[in-house]
């Protein structure tokens, strides 16, 4: 039995298992599914030679998480840059869209642009103060608090009824909103605008990149890295209880909470085990998975080079589908999250042929198949959309609860995002990587930061492993390292 066992190989199982290799750890690495990736991979949809990607399709966290820039994963995969960030479509053909430059997307905003820059240039320049507050637990001092106080001081803004107080226009709330709308809350919040407000800063500095080849491509560069250090990672492996894992110094599970219930049994103290049972769990998805015969015809132009588009109209049309799923409704009119990935990697697909991955979100459980709901959305902002649609594919969100246990109800971020689910996450704690159980660390979603392809719930919970029990400062990760 290896020194490290790591349970899951999720972006961040293998996060933690980098990391534990690097530092010069027998380590080894178990996947119940026949292929590793979790939420990064990446297959064939439909037909030979198109490729698309399961779960996770852009990667804002990619260039930003501490994790992958201390991994120089864009140094190992080739990470590409739409045009345009994300954008909006708006009725009469118009969109409000986000480029690189915070410059060009406020002038192209119009009256609101000012107020949109005033908002997002003070987070776009004190991004690392703003990253050091959201990738690691909020139970801390912040290394930079004028940042802190600036994101907090924003957050309060767009997640309060008053979040249209400095706008006077359609373009710039609905830019903000379609990006607060990834966190499966209600319009508006406080988790919501944090998350949404992040985001965006994130597309003004480094971008929201794609991988060319899939999100798979992030999975198999950290499996190399593993194995290159000594590590082993076994797959069709399920683990069931902890006491397979004996006698390993260091467990590691990237795994949810009602997982690591079942596979500790009664070695739980009641008091985290009751913090385990009531953790909760957000709203889920309806995934749909399009072979398209040429580009979405989208009525803006812009629309076209943007590799996220946010379908959802204005910013209260956004509030009023979302928080009708806040409710356990299935929107009639869903606000729909598009990614493009064939306009920067034009090999996910067949010459003139096009991928399209798009999802909204559903009550959890839901076993509704929303691809007529969200064809009619796009169609929308795209008319003609239907004619070049040459096949599809649906992924309820009781679907992708039995592809991922992670995905508990269908909900991909692995626990509610509002207040208490962010700051008690499983539990309350400053290290609550740490569980009871000597040398069993949880590094799923489920911890802090939560949801994203970051690696930073792996990475905190291997540097508290190799502290707490192998005495071990956290190694390089680079490739030179």
């Amino acid at each position: 039995m290896a020194e490290v066992a790591v349970v899951g190989s999720g972006p961040n199982g293998l996060a933690a298992a980098v990391v534990m290799a690097r530092a010069g750890l027998d380590v080894r690495v178990y996947e119940a599914a026949e292929t590793i990736g979790g939420g990064t991979r990446t297959s064939e949809l439909l037909e030979p030679g198109h490729v698309y990607d399961v779960c996770s399709a852009v990667h804002p966290m990619a260039l930003a998480s501490r994790f992958f820039r201390e991994f120089e994963l864009e140094r190992r995969v080739e990470l590409r840059l739409p045009e345009v960030q994300y954008g909006t479509p708006l009725d009469g053909g118009k969109a409000a869209l986000a480029y690189r430059s915070l410059e060009r997307t406020a002038a192209e905003l119009g009256t609101d642009g000012a107020a949109f820059a005033s908002l997002m240039g003070p987070l776009v320049e004190h991004l690392a103060g703003v990253l050091d507050v959201t990738q690691n637990q909020l139970l801390r001092i912040p290394g930079q608090p004028l940042a802190a106080l600036r994101l907090g001081l924003a957050t309060l803004e767009q997640g309060s009824p008053w979040w249209n107080r400095r706008f006077t226009g359609d373009a710039a709330p609905a830019l903000l909103s379609g990006v607060a709308a990834h966190a499966v809350a209600p319009l508006p919040s406080l988790a919501a605008a944090g998350a949404g407000l992040l985001l965006g800063a994130l597309a003004h500095v480094g971008g929201w990149p794609i991988p060319v080849g899939g999100s798979a491509v992030i999975a198999d560069a950290m499996a190399r890295d593993i194995e290159t250090h000594g590590g082993v990672i076994e797959t069709g492996v399920r683990i069931d209880s902890l006491e397979e894992l004996h006698p390993a110094k260091a467990i590691l599970l990237d795994i949810a909470p009602p997982a690591l219930l079942g596979m500790a049994g009664p070695a739980l103290p009641t008091r985290y085990r009751r913090s385990l049972e009531t953790f909760r769990f957000g709203n889920a998805a309806c995934k749909v998975d399009f072979i398209l015969s040429g580009p979405v015809p989208w009525t803006a132009p812009g629309l076209a080079v943007a590799g996220t588009v946010h379908v959802g109209g204005t910013r209260a049309a956004m509030a009023e589908a979302e928080n009708l799923v806040a409710a356990g409704r299935h929107p009639v009119k869903p606000y729909v999250l598009l990614a493009q990935p064939s306009i920067v990697d034009p090999g996910r697909a067949p010459a003139g042929r096009h991928i399209l991955w798009s999802y909204c979100h559903v009550p959890k459980g839901s076993t509704i198949d929303m691809a007529e709901a969200i064809m009619s959305r796009i169609e929308e902002f795209a008319p003609g959309f239907r004619d070049v649609v040459l096949g599809w594919k649906t992924t309820t969100a009781a679907d992708l609860a039995n592809y991922d246990e992670n995905y508990v109800g269908g909900d991909f971020g692995a626990g509610l995002l509002d207040l208490r689910g962010l700051v008690r996450r499983p539990v309350l704690s400053r290290v609550p990587w740490r569980t009871p159980l000597p040398g069993v660390y949880l590094c799923s979603s489920s911890t802090p930061p939560g949801p994203g392809v970051t690696g930073m719930p792996g990475y905190h919970a291997a540097k508290y492993a190799l502290k707490d029990i192998f005495g071990l400062p956290v190694p390089g990760l680079g490739l030179g390292a």
